[in-house]
């Protein structure tokens, strides 16, 4: 009997900071609506430490419904080439619900979709990849404070309004997301 001892790379979960850089962000991750959709809108934001300062490599994944409330989504986020195995990206007609963006130098994100169909008030739910982050963070974007949301209707207006996009010209709408200190998100918790 030998002793084989196998070097296991580390996984997201594992590793903060850099290897968030290089190894998770893909071609088109920000485009969740097909390109030239006439009901695209685009959802975006900085990320910001506990002093207001700009996180500069964080990766934040999106999930959403459609806009006709359905949660299935469309395979293809990350197609692979059959042929050459590379990245070969959305079909570019087909809605995923799904997206990864990294920030950019100031902490600046931008993800262009569809609205969500979500009952009562529509999000987007947002997941944080961060340095310093030894766990990921969930929260959500809403898109509007549209009553009848659980989540939304037991929080404090202050706390709520973390929560809560603000709307601006040209189908725009700006979440900022605060990691921690004063007007940090609200991060949600699942067991």
């Amino acid at each position: 009997m030998t002793d084989r001892t196998e070097q296991l790379l580390p996984t997201p979960s594992h590793t903060v900071g850099p290897f968030y850089g290089y190894a998770l962000p893909f071609p088109g991750g920000e485009r969740i609506a097909p390109v030239g959709h006439p009901d695209r809108i685009t959802l975006h934001g900085h990320v910001l430490d506990g002093a207001g300062a700009p996180v500069p490599d964080a990766i934040l994944e999106f999930w959403q419904a459609a806009p006709d409330g359905s949660l299935a989504g469309a395979p293809g986020s990350m197609r692979r080439d059959p042929v050459t195995g590379g990245f070969l990206g959305r079909n570019g007609t087909d809605f995923t619900g799904f997206g990864r963006v990294a920030t950019d130098a100031d902490g600046h994100y931008a993800l262009f979709t569809l609205p969500p169909g979500n009952a009562g008030a529509p999000y987007v739910g947002v997941c944080v990849f961060a340095r310093g982050l030894t766990h990921h963070l969930f929260t959500r974007a809403y898109l509007s404070e549209g009553g009848g949301d659980t989540l939304l209707d037991a929080l404090p207006a202050a706390r709520r309004a973390t929560l809560i996009a603000t709307a601006e010209p040209h189908r725009t709408y700006r979440f900022d997301i605060r990691l921690q200190g004063e007007g940090e998100t609200v991060f949600l918790e699942f067991t």
